[in-house]
C-alpha cells in the first residue's frame, strides 16, 4: 500500500524548542552573573541580583556600588553576554521566521485550520484528470472539496485550482480524518487503481459509516468490488463515456437538455434532488402544491421502495423519500437548503 509522505526543507525543529533553549540561557547567565557578584565581591541577593539585571539589559544605570578592576572585568563579562543574548534572540527569532515562510508550514496551518472549520463538503481522493474535473464541477455548485493525494504536484495543481489540500495515503484513517471525513458530505475516490480505491472506501466507511461514497471502477468487472467494500455508488468513466456518446449520437437534444438542466441550475429550468425532512416545508405537501408553486415532481423515491414516476397531483410527500423535482434554479435551492 502507499505510504504516508512528508515534504519538508531541512529539520523541523519546533518553534517551542528554540524558546526552551532560549529561556535556559537566559536564566543560566542571570544566576551566574548575579552569583558572581555574590562570591566574588561578597554582595547581597539584592545588590547582586540588581547589579545583573541592568548590566544584562544594557540599560546603562550607574553601578550599586564602586567597582574595583576585578568588578569591572565581570560586569564588562555580562555586558557582552547581554548584547549576545539580545542578539541571539533576534537573531532566533528572524531565523523562525524565515523557515516558517520557506518551508511551508504556515501555510499548512492555515490549510489545516480551514479544513478543520468545514462542514458537510466532499473528500475527494486522487486529483488526476477525472479526479480535477470532478472537484472542478463541485466547487461550481458551490460545494467545498478537500482534495487528497499522495503526490506533491498533483497537490500543488489542487491547490492553484483553489482547492484545500491534504497530503497523504487516502487509505490511512490519519490522512481521512485529517481531511474532516466525520464532518463531510460525501467521499469521492477517483484513483487509478481500483486495488487503492478498495482501500480508501473500507477505510471511509469504517470511519464513517453513514457516509455517502462514490467510486471509481477502473477494469472491467470491478464495480462489484468496490460494491462489496462499501461504496454506495460505482462509476466507470469509460462505461459513462461510452453511454454520452450513444445518447448524442441517437438523441442529441434530449442529452443537450439534460445537460443544460444539471449544468449550473441557473435559468428558467433546472433538475434537483430534495430529500424531504420532518417538519420541513415539503413534508406533508401534495404534489398538485408543488406543481402550484412552479416545482414540478418527476419522480419519487419512497424509503425502501422503487421510484414513482410522474406521481400524481394528490400524492402526499412523507419524511424520508427523495424528490426529483425541476423548476428554476433559485426556488430549488431554497427547498434544498431548507
Amino acid at each position: 500500500m502507499l505510504s504516508r509522505l512528508r515534504i519538508r526543507a531541512g529539520p523541523d525543529v519546533p518553534a517551542r524548542t528554540y524558546v526552551a533553549m532560549w529561556f535556559v540561557v537566559v536564566v543560566t547567565v542571570f544566576v551566574v552573573g548575579a552569583a558572581g557578584y555574590m562570591i566574588l565581591f561578597r554582595w547581597s541577593p539584592s545588590d547582586a541580583l540588581y547589579m545583573t539585571v541592568i548590566t544584562l539589559t544594557t540599560v546603562g544605570f550607574r553601578e550599586v556600588r564602586e567597582l574595583d578592576d576585578a568588578g569591572r572585568v565581570w560586569t564588562g563579562v555580562l555586558t557582552i553576554a547581554g548584547v549576545g543574548i539580545i542578539f541571539g534572540t533576534v537573531g532566533i527569532v528572524a531565523e523562525s521566521f524565515v523557515r516558517d515562510l520557506t518551508s511551508g508550514r504556515r501555510e499548512e496551518r492555515r490549510m489545516a485550520q480551514a479544513i478543520a472549520e468545514l462542514r458537510d463538503h466532499f473528500v475527494l481522493c486522487g486529483y488526476g484528470r477525472v479526479g480535477s474535473t470532478v472537484a472542478r464541477e463541485l466547487k461550481d455548485r458551490g460545494n467545498p472539496v478537500v482534495i487528497v493525494d499522495i503526490n506533491q504536484p498533483s497537490l500543488d495543481r489542487a491547490r492553484r485550482d483553489g482547492h484545500l489540500v491534504v497530503l497523504g495515503d487516502a487509505a490511512e484513517d490519519a490522512t481521512l480524518i485529517e481531511a474532516g471525513i466525520r464532518r463531510a458530505a460525501g467521499l469521492v475516490t477517483t484513483l487509478d487503481s481500483d486495488a487503492n480505491n478498495v482501500y480508501v472506501i473500507l477505510s471511509a466507511r469504517a470511519l464513517q459509516p453513514d457516509l455517502f461514497i462514490l467510486g471509481r471502477a477502473n477494469a472491467a468487472g470491478s464495480e462489484s468490488k468496490l460494491e462489496q467494500a462499501g461504496a454506495d455508488r460505482v462509476v466507470s468513466p469509460y462505461t459513462m463515456a461510452g453511454r454520452r456518446i450513444a445518447e448524442l449520437a441517437l438523441r442529441p437534444t434530449v442529452a443537450d437538455f439534460i445537460d443544460l438542466a444539471l449544468a449550473t441550475g441557473e435559468g428558467s429550468f433546472s433538475l434537483e434532488e430534495v430529500e424531504v425532512v420532518t417538519g420541513g416545508p415539503l413534508d406533508g405537501l401534495t404534489v398538485g402544491q408543488l406543481r402550484a408553486d412552479g416545482i414540478f415532481t418527476l419522480a419519487i423515491l419512497p424509503v425502501g421502495g422503487p421510484y414513482e414516476a410522474n406521481p400524481a397531483d394528490d400524492r402526499r410527500l412523507s419524511a424520508g423519500e427523495n424528490l426529483v423535482l425541476s423548476g428554476t434554479g433559485e426556488r430549488l435551492r431554497e427547498f434544498r437548503s431548507a
